[in-house]
């Protein structure tokens, strides 16, 4: 028996979109919408569609089409047909379609699907005053709808030029929704919409609907923002199948619940951890960020938050997806992040954090054998400690920086050494010195001098060693640390960090 929600397709046959504009950074709302099209595609063995909708010239840059194409990559969403992967369907770019969008708005005005509209807008804000203050629906009054040649004549000796309008049936619309089960619109509220210009350039309620029937395309999953275009999108499918434009068949929809941000409103791209370059920048892992944001309105069991994208492919249903707002949580998202950090190799990891370290500075683009080997030793000390590739810099740094180079931060040294740090590092030099540089050797040699010796307590006694050896009150353990770092630089710094104390 075929799924319920294919209908008559066979599996293989699913066609989902991802339409991204190119006028900036994709927004979480972006991904999140991404995602779902592209477990539900892999899910059924289907394939995910890249359309870039570039109609909007004025917004486009240059820059906005290759950060959608390297986000996606960085994301792992990897696109069966679009830009850059080919495909039988394209041009994959709306600006390249415009002589296509034109040829089937002739088809739609010669079968009668659609008709010329002359109504100024000074017209059309007075009928839907009127139609307001009357307590009838404001919407177009279809007042162009059956123009006799004379009027028309009239109107383009007057100047006019006019839209295109879609003529909607006098009937409601009806679908089943994936997410939010059966939806009605009445024909009163939906009013003859505008397809084209009156300077003839296309508009989304257009070239969206005809990109989906001339490329196939089986489902629609996107935000609930859109959910009121659905039934004018409806209509124009239903109207293109009849003048043979497109298989014939009206996507299912499922319309995806608004991601929340601060104060129970929906998520902007003007909000701060909105966008996707922030997380990037930041060191989040691309697995870590999909899973939290999968968690935006669907869950893989009710007891389970963690999970990698094998698992949500596999397990992915559309109907499952909650129809409620869901709420964007910095926290969780970076809890979550963490979690798939713990789940990465250490050769992994090491691997992934290189490429922060080297914008810092501290390690080369390419780092040698021996810095690789320390790093890789390093993150034991770090991986449970981390919430992002990021704060690799911070907790690591100090043990690939130049001597040269390396200081300690001034707000460690005025609250650590200061008193009788100055002992404290004279002693531990004198022990360190000349012991055995192992972990376990150097913890014994410390202790002996600091608590045995000093009868300083741990806290007093290791404090102004850590900030001398990383140059922070807070780093990996000490002892494992000094041993990675080496005795000849820590002896260096403790000897320099002598000089400072107060």
């Amino acid at each position: 028996m075929t799924d319920a929600v294919l209908w008559d397709l066979e599996p293989s046959e699913v066609r989902v979109r991802f339409p991204p504009s190119p006028t900036g950074l994709l927004t979480l709302g972006n991904i999140r919408s991404a995602l779902f099209n592209w477990a539900f595609a892999r899910h059924y063995g289907g394939k995910l569609v890249l359309r870039i909708e570039d109609t909007d010239t004025a917004r486009n840059t240059e820059e906005g089409y290759q950060y959608t194409y390297d986000s996606m990559r960085w994301l792992g969403l990897t696109w069966d047909e679009g830009p850059e992967a080919g495909g039988d369907y394209g041009p994959y770019l709306q600006s390249e379609r415009m002589e296509l969008y034109a040829d089937i708005v002739a088809k739609l005005l010669a079968a009668g699907k659609a008709y010329h509209c002359y109504c100024s807008q000074e017209e059309l804000d007075q009928r839907r005053e009127a139609a307001r203050t009357s307590g009838r629906h404001s919407g177009y009054d279809g007042h162009c709808r059956n123009l006799d040649p004379e009027q028309v004549q009239a109107y383009v000796e007057e100047g006019r030029r006019p839209v295109v309008r879609l003529r909607m049936p006098d009937r409601p619309i009806v679908f089943d929704d994936l997410v939010r089960g059966e939806i009605t619109f009445l024909p009163e509220n939906l009013g003859d919409y505008v397809l084209v210009r009156a300077n003839g350039y296309p508009l989304y309620p257009l070239v969206n609907p005809v990109d989906d029937a001339l490329m196939e395309i089986s489902h629609v999953l996107r935000g609930e923002d859109l959910l009121p275009s659905t039934p004018r999108q409806i209509a124009l499918y239903e109207a293109l199948a009849e003048i043979g434009v497109g298989s014939g068949r009206t996507p299912r929809f499922g319309h995806l619940p608004f991601v929340m941000g601060e104060g129970n409103k929906k998520l902007s791209k003007r909000d701060p951890g909105s966008g996707l370059g922030e997380y990037m920048e930041r060191g989040f892992l691309p697995e870590g960020l999909l899973n939290y944001l999968a968690l935006l309105g669907w869950s893989i069991a009710d007891d389970r938050d963690v999970f990698t994208m094998d698992e949500m492919v596999k397990a992915f249903d559309v109907r499952k997806v909650n129809s409620n707002a869901a709420r964007f949580d910095p926290k969780k998202c970076e809890a979550i992040n963490a979690a798939h950090m713990r789940m990465l190799t250490p050769d992994d990891f090491a691997q992934r954090m290189v490429p922060f370290l080297a914008k810092a500075g501290v390690l080369p683009v390419e780092p040698s054998a021996d810095q690789l080997a320390v790093l890789r030793a390093a993150v034991p000390l770090v991986q449970e400690r981390m919430n992002s590739l990021s704060e690799s810099v911070e907790m690591l740094g100090f043990l690939f920086v130049d001597e040269d180079a390396f200081s300690i931060d001034p707000d460690a040294a005025a609250k650590v050494l200061t008193g009788d740090a100055g002992a404290v590092l004279d002693a531990s030099a004198t022990a360190l010195a000349g012991a055995e540089w192992t972990t376990e050797a150097i913890e014994a040699a410390l202790r002996a001098s600091l608590i045995d010796g000093l009868g300083l307590k741990p806290k007093n006694a290791f404090g102004p060693v850590r900030v001398a050896i990383s140059g922070r009150r807070i780093s990996p353990p000490l002892f494992e640390s000094l041993e990675l770092l080496g005795r000849e630089k820590s002896l260096h710094r403790l000897e320099q960090a002598r000089r400072s104390a107060s």
